[in-house]
């Protein structure tokens, strides 16, 4: 059985970040990176966008280059997914019955996307965004395709409506609740965003829900919904969450119930095993101490990052800000903090002029920013985010008045 003084299940941002900052570290033991896909770890945000849209090959996703893995003497052990771990005797297998012995391991493993559970869900030309060769798979099939629909209005959602709209497809998304992004953004941007997508030809069906998918011949014909109207359809795209990969740190006894419980050090309740990205479950500062999840590349990079200074032994804590950004069409959203419980949404600029940002207050404290082509605004805003700033909402809403002026010596 192979021994290594490092294993990391999950090729993914946080698990390959996780490799790259052992090294950077100072680790000079030996580390296996573990992936349940063929391919060296890629960018993942590019899928729902530049590489479906074909304007970014698959080459410029990686990570980093082939060579970068072998310089850094990085185990690669690709095309097979960790799914038994024995914590007490410190050993993982994969589902090609390999067997790693560990001194300590990180979990990277991330999510499976969320699938529909209605009729008809596994029809083909039914697709989730979550890998490369999901995409793959969709791009195949474009050039047959006009009618699109979309279930789910998250980022996902939208940004592959966006690309596939340009590409001149029908679109029509649905979504459960009566707005987009509704999870994660106020109603202002949520109807800002989906006055854009109708104005570039997507239709919406709000507060509808899906109850099954038409099937003709073994490949969807439309999407059937809860009211009984009938999408027709030559492809459905969705977006609906994910679900947290953590079912083999269950089995072992992980404490946690969405996702794997992981303290500021990424580690969790299992010895010698932290957790990081997508399925890590922890306290967060900017959600006012609630053990929170969050899916970005940024959260997973940060705590990659902890997590690495952890296995060796230094003190670190995660407090890291969380952000996120989306492209559609020519609008650049950027989101610093977390809005959730807000009680005062400020519209700093004008909607009409597609520049503009969103501040989120709780009891007059800035929570969160939602900047939409306006870059100034958050570069600066992440900082009045991190400094919990006070600021008079006049002064917020002017935009004449630069947000860095607000910044605390």
């Amino acid at each position: 059985m192979p021994y290594f003084d490092t294993v990391i299940v999950g090729a993914g941002h946080g698990g390959a970040q996780a490799a790259i900052a052992l090294r950077q570290f100072g680790h000079t033991g030996t580390i296996a990176l573990v992936g349940d896909e063929p391919e060296l770890p890629y960018e993942r945000p590019p899928l729902s966008k530049e590489y479906l849209a074909g304007e970014r090959p698959f080459e410029r996703l990686l990570i980093r280059p082939p060579v970068f893995w072998a310089e850094r003497d990085i185990t690669m052990l690709r095309g097979q997914r960790v799914t038994l771990i024995d914590p007490a005797g410190h050993v993982a297998a994969t589902d090609r019955d390999l067997k790693l012995g560990y001194g300590k391991l990180i979990w990277a493993a991330g999510g499976a996307a969320r699938r529909l559970g209605c009729p008809g869900h596994d029809a083909a030309g039914v697709h989730y965004v979550r890998s490369r060769a999901d995409v793959d798979r969709m791009i195949g099939e474009l050039p047959a395709v006009e009618r699109v629909v979309v279930v789910g209005g998250g980022y996902i959602g939208l940004e592959a409506a966006a690309v596939l709209s340009k590409l001149g497809k029908q679109i029509t998304i649905v979504e459960a609740v009566d707005r987009v992004l509704a999870r994660v953004a106020g109603e202002a941007l949520s109807r800002f965003f989906e006055a854009e997508h109708r104005a570039h030809g997507v239709d919406f069906r709000l507060g509808a829900t899906v109850e099954a998918i038409d099937v003709a011949s073994g490949r969807v014909t439309g999407v059937r919904l809860g009211c009984g109207r009938l999408l027709p359809a030559d492809m459905v795209v969705v977006g609906i969450g994910i679900i947290p990969a953590v079912d083999a740190l269950k089995a072992a006894g992980a404490a946690g119930d969405n996702g794997v419980l992981v303290d500021a050090a990424c580690r969790t309740t299992l010895p010698d095993i932290f957790a990081i990205g997508d399925c890590a479950a922890h306290a967060n500062d900017f959600a006012g101490g609630r053990v929170i999840r969050l899916e970005s590349v940024q959260n997973a990079n940060d705590q990659a990052s902890i997590a690495a200074k952890s296995v060796l032994g230094q003190v670190a804590t995660y407090s890291a800000l969380p952000w996120f950004w989306s492209n559609q069409y020519d609008l650049k959203l950027q989101t610093a903090g977390l809005s959730a419980g807000y009680d005062q949404a400020i519209t700093r600029g004008s909607i009409a002029t597609r520049s503009f940002s969103i501040i989120y207050l709780r009891s007059g404290t800035v929570i969160a920013l939602d900047c939409v082509n306006a870059v100034k605004d958050y570069v600066a805003g992440r900082t009045l985010v991190t400094q919990r700033c006070r600021a008079d909402a006049n002064l917020l809403a002017d935009p004449a008045i630069p947000l860095k002026a607000m910044i605390a010596p």
